[in-house]
């Protein structure tokens, strides 16, 4: 029995033994950098390998264009070497010709030359442009088109301006007309407003005369009935209270307005334009005020949208630089995976057991 419990913890302590050995061997396997198969970033892995075939297709790109540009040149050298050749060799012959026809040791060899040898020598000399006519005339016709085209376009603009002048001087005009209208218009009115003034002035001084010729009339009647009494009955009457003057005289029957009325008139019409002057007065002050708190507040809405435009330039700076720096902090604490500097601040966010 008791060697029975032996050989049962032999075992199962050696089946300890085989676990911890095998965890050991699999947390070396897991957590060896050279050798681990789990926790690799798949996702960096493909973009370097894109980016990679990115930048291969790229500079595959640049070096077929680059040999194309060189083959592109090396055809053009070859034809320019060719033309130069050729040239060459086209000025050789024309000056072995001319030595040949103008030879300094025989001065009549010019003379002598057959018709069919002369039909031989070249047109023209060296650098001679035999199409220049033409070229120049077609010049000259192309400047005179230009200088007709231009000359159509300045006379376009003349013809804008002028009318643009016409229809400005017209509204000005217009304008002008309607101010004098209006200004007819007002003055008739006050002419309309002053003639109707006058005519109840006049109609009041009329009424108050007629009023005091009627009082006038009834005094005098009552004066003449009582002095026709008192000579019938011999008593003498007391005169009228109404009537001034000696007793027995006839009253005056004028009935004009007296000169106290006149200057009261006056004094009023006087009154009535010292008061229309003063509500002038006080009209124009106060469009002028509304003017100049119109400018002030013109003026305070214009600082204002500029101070705020400055402060919104300062706040948008502002956020721009705390941008830049988070990013160069998060690229500073961000790991750089694709260049493989990696610490082991890294490796401690994850689980440190294999399982």
């Amino acid at each position: 029995m008791f060697h029975d419990d032996l050989l049962s913890d032999r075992v199962a302590q050696m089946n300890l033994l085989r676990c911890r050995d095998r965890e050991t061997e699999r947390r070396e396997r897991i957590f060896n950098d050279k050798v681990r198969t789990i926790g690799v970033d798949k996702e960096a892995l493909n973009m370097q390998m894109k980016e990679r075939e990115k930048e291969e297709e790229a500079a595959r790109e640049e070096q077929n264009a680059h040999d194309a540009d060189i083959l592109h040149n090396s055809k053009v050298a070859c034809l320019l070497h060719s033309r130069d050749v050729k040239e060459r060799r086209a000025m050789e012959k024309a000056i072995v010709d001319y030595q040949r026809e103008f030879d300094p040791k025989d001065p009549d060899r010019c003379g002598k030359t057959d018709p069919g040898d002369a039909q031989m020598t070249l047109p023209g000399l060296v650098g001679e442009d035999p199409d220049s006519e033409s070229r120049r005339r077609r010049q000259k016709e192309q400047l005179r088109e230009w200088l007709i085209q231009q000359q159509s376009e300045r006379a376009a603009e003349r013809h804008q301006r002028k009318l643009e002048e016409q229809r400005y001087d017209q509204s000005r005009e217009d304008m002008d007309n309607t101010a004098l209208q209006r200004q007819s218009l007002e003055v008739e009115r006050r002419k309309a407003a002053a003639m109707a003034t006058k005519e109840y002035n006049l109609a009041k001084i009329e009424e108050k005369r007629c009023q005091r010729g009627d009082r006038n009339d009834e005094g005098n009647q009552t004066g003449t009935g009582n002095h026709l009494r008192g000579q019938l009955t011999g008593v003498g009457a007391e005169p009228t209270p109404g009537i001034v003057g000696v007793p027995g005289s006839r009253a005056s029957s004028d009935r004009r307005a007296p000169q106290e009325s006149l200057q009261q008139i006056i004094q009023y019409q006087k009154y009535q334009i010292e008061e229309k002057k003063r509500a002038e007065l006080e009209k124009k002050q106060d469009e002028e005020q509304h003017d100049r708190v119109r400018l002030d507040s013109a003026r305070t809405a214009l600082f204002m949208e500029r101070q705020q435009a400055k402060v919104n330039k300062q706040l948008r700076r502002q956020v721009d630089s705390t941008n830049v720096e988070l990013a160069e902090t998060h690229k500073r604490q961000k790991p750089d995976i694709k260049r493989g500097s990696i610490d082991d601040s890294f490796f401690s966010k994850f689980n440190t057991c294999s399982r």
